[in-house]
């Protein structure tokens, strides 16, 4: 806000000391809803509430403060129709709201304190169309507070009453009605391919919505560059500083008005001048990005349809292969030569997903991870000897412990089937396996389109999910599955956990090759939270994980770890590999 001046102080010292008690203010309001409205013109409300106080000899106060009003009159643009949502209620009992215009409520303010007699308004929809705002008038008026209408008389009785509610739910219902029409007719207009907003550089806007021509200067060098970010892939940096060296800028453009500004009495006391700017990388990206360059426009609901205003700058084939570009650019940080550091892509916030980057500084490898604002995670950086011990602890706790073991070869010993009877109870699952995924597939052809419709599955995924099952069928049928025995599993999962506590030992001396690759092999993504890291394990690893979910079946792990025995000798294999025959022996 402008600072008072000597003058505005004296005068609110005059208001204060009661000068203009007998006096009255007139206020008049544009409104943003009805431009072009006659009563809607400052100059003429001004013209008709001078009249009237002179008619009725009403004195008003000569009074001027910045910003405020100016011989008495207060003009102010705003839409009466807008009103704050938020309200609080105070434990007194006082219901508390904002008030959208700033004149008004300084008005409102001096009114209430008796500082001036009343105002003189032309008709009620010029001073209010809000109930919000309805309900302090009618206050002000309640408390003595004199508010003239040029345009009607309220009697102080039944009738007068009633006559004041059908203008004030008159002018409120206007109001909705108008905003309504012209959201209706704006989405009309999109959904039949007429722009109603600004076109984007490259087009000019000529006060039309039916006709959005090229712009002849810019949009020559506009296309030119989604011609070299699909040919020559630069930077969106080097794309600007080309386009300003082509002499490319924005359309002219006034400023956002200041605070100032905006309570100016009429618009011809603010004079902005329309600035070009130059190119930015901003810029750049709003344009590549914009399907506008394509021929066609947002609708209300996001969707593009093909434009009637405007022709297309570029071909719809040369804005997808820009837009791949750009996908393989979306890099926060490229390196050419990324450092060998282990656990580089597998260190995951626990709180907010952001990974952990390795660097090294002064010698010592490090962990960083930028958080997403209000991750309640504290540990954003940790060096790799905190990272290596909270792995060796996570190795020990996913292998067998002697007493886990031990238990294990009980039961091995005391409940081991039938060869014939598990192979045919295996055939028997496989068997229920096909038909369950043959009922899934006739599912998805029976109701494909109401999945579709209500977004179950998009196009792509209906499609993968059919060929996923219509594999998976043919991959069980292709073959009668033998099955393995419990034994075997059994002593699969021993093997692999004694692998484990193995490559515990050789985790601590290996390079960084061997690292990532042990790591990789057996986690698919290491969680840190605090002091606690947590883990997800892949294929056979999963089976030794399990075993510390809470069900109710302390020995479920064990059935997926039958059905999943594959997993398990792959997992067992890898290993081995990464071990070599001597670490994989233990000592």
């Amino acid at each position: 806000m402008m600072k008072p001046t000597i003058t505005d102080n004296q005068t609110i010292k005059e208001i204060l000391a009661g000068k203009y008690r007998d006096c009255f203010l007139v206020y008049a309001r544009k409104s943003t809803d009805e431009p072009n409205n006659q009563k809607n013109s400052l100059k003429y409300q001004r013209a008709e509430n001078i009249k009237f106080s002179q008619r009725e000899k009403l004195t008003v106060a000569q009074i001027a403060l910045t910003s405020f009003c100016v011989d008495g009159i207060i003009s102010e643009r705003h839409s009466g129709f807008k009103e704050d949502s938020e309200v609080s209620i105070t434990s007194t009992g006082l219901v508390q709201y904002g008030v959208e215009r700033p004149k008004f409520l300084r008005l409102i303010q001096f009114l209430s304190k008796g500082f001036f007699k009343g105002v003189i308004v032309l008709c009620w929809d010029r001073i209010s169309r809000n109930r919000g705002d309805d309900t302090v008038l009618r206050k002000l008026m309640k408390n003595g507070v004199k508010i003239r209408f040029v345009y009607a008389n309220y009697e102080n009785t039944s009738a007068g009453a009633l006559h004041m509610d059908i203008d004030s739910m008159f002018s409120e219902h206007h109001s909705r009605v108008t905003s309504e029409k012209v959201t209706l007719i704006t989405r009309s207009l999109r959904e039949g391919g007429i722009c109603t907003y600004k076109a984007p550089i490259g087009y000019l806007n000529e006060g039309t919505m039916k006709h959005k021509p090229l712009d002849p200067e810019r949009s020559p060098i506009i296309r030119k560059i989604f011609q070299i970010l699909a040919k020559k892939e630069w930077s969106l940096s080097d794309l600007a500083d080309w386009a300003n060296r082509q002499g490319l800028t924005s359309p002219p453009a006034r400023r956002p008005r200041t605070a100032e500004e905006l309570l100016a009495e009429e618009d011809d006391d603010v004079t902005i001048q329309p600035v070009s700017r130059p190119m930015t990388v901003t810029m750049v990206h709003k344009i590549l990005t914009n399907p506008f360059y394509t021929g066609k426009i947002l609708t209300h609901d996001g969707r593009y349809v093909q434009s009637k205003s405007h022709e297309a700058l570029i071909t719809e084939s040369l804005f997808v292969q820009v837009q791949a570009v750009l996908k393989r650019k979306r890099v926060s940080v490229h390196y050419a030569d990324k450092l060998d550091l282990p656990g580089r892509g597998l260190i995951r916030c626990a709180d907010c997903t952001r990974l952990y980057t390795p660097y090294v500084k002064k010698g010592i490898q490090y962990f960083s991870a930028r958080c997403r604002p209000g991750c309640p995670n504290l540990r954003k950086n940790f060096n790799v000897t905190f990272f290596e011990k909270k792995v060796s602890e996570s190795l020990r706790h996913l292998s067998l412990t002697e007493a886990e073991i031990a238990e294990l070869e009980t039961r091995d010993r005391m409940d081991n089937p039938d060869p014939e009877v598990e192979r045919l109870n295996s055939l028997d699952a496989n068997d229920r396996r096909q038909r369950k995924l043959r009922e899934d597939l006739a599912y998805l052809h029976d109701n494909k389109l109401s999945l579709l419709k209500a977004g179950t599955y998009s196009p792509d995924g209906f499609v993968q999910e059919e060929i996923k099952l219509a594999v998976e069928i043919k991959r069980l049928g292709s073959s009668e599955p033998l099955g393995a025995s419990t034994h075997e599993v059994l002593s699969d999962i021993i093997k692999l956990s004694e692998l484990i506590k193995n490559g515990s030992a050789y985790h601590s001396f290996a390079n960084f090759r061997e690292k990532q690759e042990f790591l990789t092999l057996i986690f698919s993504e290491l969680f840190i939270s605090g002091n606690t890291l947590t883990y997800q394990c892949r294929n056979g690893f999963k089976a030794l994980e399990s075993r510390f979910i809470p069900v109710c079946d302390h020995t479920g792990w064990l059935s997926e770890a039958l059905q999943n025995n594959n997993l398990l000798k792959e997992s067992i294999e890898g290993l081995k590999h990464i071990l070599g025959p001597t670490r994989a022996m233990g000592p």
